[in-house]
C-alpha cells in the first residue's frame, strides 16, 4: 500500500487485535479466504437492482455471486427454496430491520420489542433509533426475580396492546428464547413475528441454539458475530406470507393491492434505503456460509456454548452476580454495580481494556444508572474461541478479569 499512514494504522490495528483478549460478543474473526473477497476486485462493480434485474450492464458474474450467496444462506438454515426466500443485500443488521418496518409496517404503528435495558436492539423500536421515531415502541422485558422472559405477560401486553409486528431478539439476553411461544404471542394479537437472530445465528447454524424459522414469518441477521462472516446482513422472508394495502389511485378511487412480504422487503432493500450492493460483501457472506456448513463449525458453535458456561461458571464463583444466573449462549451479563461490587460498567470496562481485556459496559435489567455509563459489562466467548480457547483457557480469563476487577473496587 503506497499510503504508508493508513497502512500504518492497518498494521498497528492488526497487531492490537492479536495482542488482547476479544470479549466482545458481537465481534469475531473472520479467515483469509473471506478478507480477500473483501478486498476483491468486486468492489469496482456497481449493480443496482436483483440478480436478473440490474439497472446497469456488465452483471452476469455479479448475478452469479448474488444467486450462489442466497442458496448457501437457505442451505445452512435448512430451508426450502418453494417456501423462503433471503434477501443478500442489506449493508448491515440496522439496515436490514428498518427495511422489514419500511416494508410492513406503515409509519406511527407499532413494533413490540425487547427494552434496551432488558437486553433489546436499538432497532427494535427504541427511541432514540429512528425505528422509535417513525413508529411506536410497546417494550417488553424480563422478570425481575429471573431476569428472564416472562412469557403470559407478555402475551397479556401484546393483546392489549395489538402491535402490528414482534420482534423477538436481543443483543443482551443469554437465555435460549422460546421462539414457539413468541409466535403463539404473534398469533393472538394478529401480529407478524419477526426474528432479529443476529446474535445467535452461528449457533442456530451449529445446531447448538434452537432454530426461529419453524415458528418466524421474517428472520434477520447480521452475519459478523456468531456467524464469524463480514459486517453485512440477511433477511429471510417466508413466501406465503402477503399484505394488503389500499392505494389511492390518480382518479381519487380506492384499490385493494396484495403483496408478498418478500416483494415488498425487495422493495424497501432497494430502491427504498440502499442503492447498489456491496459485492465484495456480498462474495465474503457467501465465503463465510460456506465455511459455516461443516462440521468443524459445527464444533466451533459447541465449543462457544462451552466456554460462555465456564465463563458464566467462573465469575460466579469468585463472587461476581452473572445476570439471569448464567448463559444458554455465547453471552454472558455480570452486574458490576448492583451486585455489591460498587464499579460502574465504564469503570470494569476501562480497568480491563488496560488489563488488554477488551468488552463492553452494557446496561442490565433494572438499570439504575444509564447507557453512558451502566451497571454492567457484557460478555461473549464466539471470538477467543476462533482463535482456538477452550475451557481451561476461559478459567483463566474469568481470574484475570475478577483480579483486574478487584483492583479497580479498591481504587475507586
Amino acid at each position: 500500500m503506497k499510503d504508508k499512514q493508513i497502512k500504518k494504522l492497518i498494521a498497528l490495528e492488526k497487531n492490537r487485535q492479536k495482542k488482547v483478549i476479544n470479549l466482545i460478543a458481537s465481534e469475531n474473526y473472520v479467515s483469509k479466504d473471506v478478507l480477500e473477497a473483501l478486498g476483491s476486485e468486486l468492489t469496482n462493480k456497481y449493480a443496482e437492482g436483483y440478480s436478473g434485474h440490474r439497472y446497469y450492464g456488465g452483471n452476469e458474474l455479479v448475478d452469479k455471486i448474488e444467486n450462489i450467496t442466497q442458496e448457501r444462506a437457505l442451505k445452512l438454515f435448512g430451508l426450502n427454496e418453494k417456501q423462503w426466500h433471503v434477501n443478500v443485500q442489506p449493508l448491515s443488521g440496522s439496515p436490514a430491520n428498518l427495511a422489514v418496518y419500511v416494508g410492513l409496517i406503515p409509519q406511527g404503528e407499532k413494533i413490540m420489542g425487547m427494552s434496551l435495558t432488558d437486553g433489546g436492539h436499538l432497532t427494535h423500536g427504541h427511541k432514540v433509533s429512528v425505528t422509535g421515531k417513525f413508529w411506536r415502541q410497546i417494550p417488553f422485558g424480563v422478570d425481575e426475580k429471573t431476569e428472564r422472559i416472562d412469557y403470559e405477560k407478555m402475551k397479556a401486553q401484546a393483546v392489549a396492546e395489538k402491535p402490528n409486528i414482534i420482534v423477538a431478539g436481543f443483543t443482551a439476553y443469554p437465555r435460549i428464547v422460546d421462539w414457539k411461544k413468541f409466535k403463539e404471542i404473534a398469533d393472538a394479537c394478529g401480529a407478524i413475528l419477526m426474528v432479529d437472530m443476529s446474535h445467535v445465528a452461528g449457533l442456530v447454524a451449529g445446531k447448538v441454539y434452537p432454530s426461529p424459522f419453524p415458528f418466524a414469518d421474517i428472520v434477520t441477521t447480521t452475519v459478523h458475530k456468531t456467524l464469524r462472516g463480514p459486517r453485512s446482513a440477511l433477511i429471510f422472508v417466508r413466501k406465503d406470507k402477503s399484505l394488503k394495502k389500499e392505494l389511492t389511485l390518480k382518479d381519487g378511487s380506492k384499490q385493494i393491492k396484495e403483496s408478498t412480504f418478500a416483494d415488498l422487503i425487495d422493495k424497501a432493500v432497494f430502491p427504498g434505503l440502499q442503492g447498489g450492493p456491496h459485492l465484495n460483501q456480498i462474495a465474503a457472506v457467501s465465503v463465510a456460509l460456506k465455511e459455516a456448513d461443516s462440521n468443524a463449525f459445527k464444533n466451533y458453535a459447541k465449543q462457544v456454548i462451552k466456554n460462555a458456561h465456564t465463563l458464566a461458571e467462573e465469575l460466579h464463583k469468585y463472587g461476581w452476580r452473572v445476570v439471569s444466573g448464567g448463559t444458554d449462549s455465547h453471552l454472558v451479563l455480570v452486574d458490576t454495580w448492583m451486585g455489591g461490587k460498587g464499579i460502574t460498567g465504564k469503570v470494569a470496562s476501562d480497568a480491563l481494556e488496560m488489563a488488554g481485556i477488551i468488552v463492553n459496559k452494557n446496561t442490565i435489567p433494572g438499570e439504575t444508572l444509564s447507557a453512558v455509563d451502566p451497571s454492567g459489562i457484557r460478555l461473549g466467548s464466539a471470538a477467543e474461541t476462533t482463535r482456538g480457547k477452550k475451557e481451561k483457557d476461559f478459567k483463566i480469563i474469568a481470574k484475570k478479569i475478577h483480579d483486574t476487577l478487584t483492583k479497580a473496587s479498591k481504587n475507586k
